[in-house]
């Protein structure tokens, strides 16, 4: 196994009953990245991994449904279970949130802030970052292990943006799929459909949908996304687990 992917939040916007915002955790090549830290993540994190063994925070954008949970994780590592130098990778905006919310984050934290183009490694995990059809800046990122297998994560994107822009082949894709399809074109968000096709130009391998928005139908979206895809799709649920090897 090259790449583990665990979901701890799935929610659009807003998080369902008994659900979260987004957030995923990622291992792979010795390390642990928890790779965006919507509302609820936090919680469902520590069901699957001591904090102390965490190694990265990826946050993709400045929206609160993508990264508020950070800063309680701040007050863990900063006062509760003290750790220096956890590494922190963002857009700019959302360190500037953080800061003014939070005030102080080092050395608790070893923040640098990431744009379109961007590389970071952590342990044997490579990250490249793409900037998506979304505002404010927001990063869809490829993750790499050293022995192979790749998972992409679109973040939030509407249309005019493509999976393609993470490069073809990757063998997992965890797209976003906001809207139903009565919805497309209101917001910068997709479809299932949309999903599927970006994925399907891409030629992904396996394609996860997420961040459905409370209310959208999720077997309706899975069949949609199953038929642009070419390729049986999965609906990301809190708590699901992923191999990705190549």
């Amino acid at each position: 196994m090259s790449i583990a992917l665990t979901v701890l939040g799935c929610s659009g916007s807003y998080a369902e009953p008994g659900g979260a915002c987004s957030g995923y955790l990622v291992q792979g090549g010795g390390a642990s990245i928890w790779l965006d830290a919507g509302p609820g993540t936090l919680a469902n994190l520590q069901r699957h991994l001591d904090l102390d063994s965490l190694d990265a925070v990826v946050l993709s954008h400045a929206h609160p449904d993508h990264w508020v949970d950070v800063l309680p994780y701040h007050n863990v590592v900063r006062h509760i279970r003290p750790r220096t130098g956890v590494v922190v990778l963002s857009p700019p905006e959302v360190r500037r949130l953080a800061a003014e919310v939070n005030g102080r984050l080092g050395p608790a934290f070893d923040w640098t802030e990431v744009h379109s183009g961007s590389s970071a490694s952590v342990g044997g995990l490579s990250l490249s970052f793409s900037r998506t059809d979304h505002g404010p800046e927001t990063l869809a990122v490829r993750i790499e292990a050293e022995d192979g297998g790749s998972l992409g994560y679109s973040a939030d994107t509407g249309p005019g943006w493509s999976l393609e822009e993470l490069g073809q082949g990757v063998d997992l894709m965890l797209c976003e799929a906001s809207l139903a399809a009565d919805q497309e074109g209101r917001t910068k968000h997709l479809t299932a459909a949309q999903a599927g096709a970006s994925a399907r130009a891409a030629g992904a391998r396996h394609l996860v949908i997420t961040h459905l928005q409370p209310g959208v139908d999720r077997e309706r979206s899975r069949a949609e996304a199953t038929e642009a895809f070419g390729l049986p799709v999965d609906v990301a649920a809190v708590g699901a687990s992923y191999e990705v090897a190549p």
